[in-house]
């Protein structure tokens, strides 16, 4: 991107945000901050849809005849394709409307650079273990409610499977739709299982929904800035009882 380019435009930075995890919002607000300070648009701003200042706000309060709005999700699913152009009346990827020109940009999972951050997060956890004795686990969420919500979890196992990178597997799980990272026992078989959460914030799901369903921990306990128990992994598990459902029901996905 040239920076010059964007001098006279705002960026909105969209994200989900939680009524319950005060961690989810974090990324998004980080995000926004860090552009801000390197002087690359006229404005940068930021809103959710689960916290405020909501999308509408936001657009409210743009001065810049210019807007390039990016939603700060994983897939190109249920919110980035229905809801996020609903709440901004977007008619498609550039919409006039007021006297500004509106651009709508893909969420930032799709960006080729997501593989490799996958696979640092893995060697961060699981230093000097060797690839060839683990599995790989990439746990997104999964919905019924659009056919893209896993598109992007599955492009980026197919990457990683196909890049030569030396996992014994690498495989695909979702929290509300088959195969599921309940089922993590039976689907993987080497001797090491690391467990990547491809989600954009420290939330709800990544650090207090997914740990229940790994069989780390009991319950939902508090979120990640508010407990220590994920720098003292590894874990040693075994595979947890049969049960009568996978599946963990919570708010749709990104």
């Amino acid at each position: 991107m040239n920076s010059l380019s964007h001098t006279h435009a705002a960026l909105i930075i969209i994200g989900h945000g939680s009524t319950v995890n005060p961690d989810s919002s974090a990324p998004t607000h980080l995000h926004a901050d860090s552009i801000r300070q390197r002087g690359l648009f006229r404005e940068v701003t930021c809103c959710f849809w689960k916290e405020e200042p909501t999308m509408r706000e936001v657009y409210e309060s743009i001065d810049s005849d210019v807007i390039y709005i990016v939603p700060n999700f994983i897939s190109e699913g249920y919110f980035c394709q229905q809801v996020l152009p609903r709440e901004l009346r977007l008619s498609g990827p550039t919409t006039e409307r007021d006297g500004k020109t509106i651009h709508y940009c893909d969420p930032v999972g799709i960006h080729p650079n997501m593989t490799r951050l996958l696979l640092q997060r893995a060697d961060e956890v699981a230093p000097g273990v060797p690839r060839a004795e683990t599995s790989l686990i990439i746990v997104g969420h999964g919905t019924n409610l659009n056919d893209n919500s896993t598109k992007a979890i599955k492009d980026q196992v197919q990457f990683i499977r196909e890049g030569g990178y030396g996992f014994a597997e690498v495989i695909d799980t979702y929290m509300e739709e088959a195969p599921f990272v309940a089922d993590w026992h039976t689907l993987t078989t080497a001797p090491n299982v690391v467990v990547v959460p491809f989600f954009i914030a420290d939330g709800l799901h990544s650090f207090q929904d997914i740990p229940v369903l790994l069989g780390m921990e009991k319950e939902v306990g508090k979120a990640l800035s508010q407990m220590e128990v994920f720098q003292n992994g590894p874990s040693s598990l075994a595979p947890p009882p049969p049960s009568k459902t996978s599946s963990n029901k919570r708010s749709p996905p990104g």
